[in-house]
């Protein structure tokens, strides 16, 4: 018999497990650029927690941070 389903083992999980870093790099990249041009003293600061949120907590985390970002800037 063949089975009704098969597919790639692991293959939207993996998708997901990979857009992780790339979703961390692009929110902190953002952060820093426009800290950067708003001329901001703790820009690395904000990227590096946003970017260290988005991995550990989950990309949730690093939208938080971005909010929290976001209200505090001039």
């Amino acid at each position: 018999m063949r089975p009704l389903q098969f597919g790639i083992p692991g293959g939207p999980e993996i998708l997901i497990i990979l857009l992780i870093p790339v979703i961390a790099v692009a929110l902190a990249y953002y952060i820093y650029t426009d800290a950067e041009k708003r001329g901001e003293d703790n820009g690395a600061l904000w990227a590096v927690v946003a970017g260290l949120a988005s991995i550990v907590a989950s990309p949730i985390g690093g939208l938080i941070v971005l909010f929290v970002y976001v209200l505090q800037r001039e």
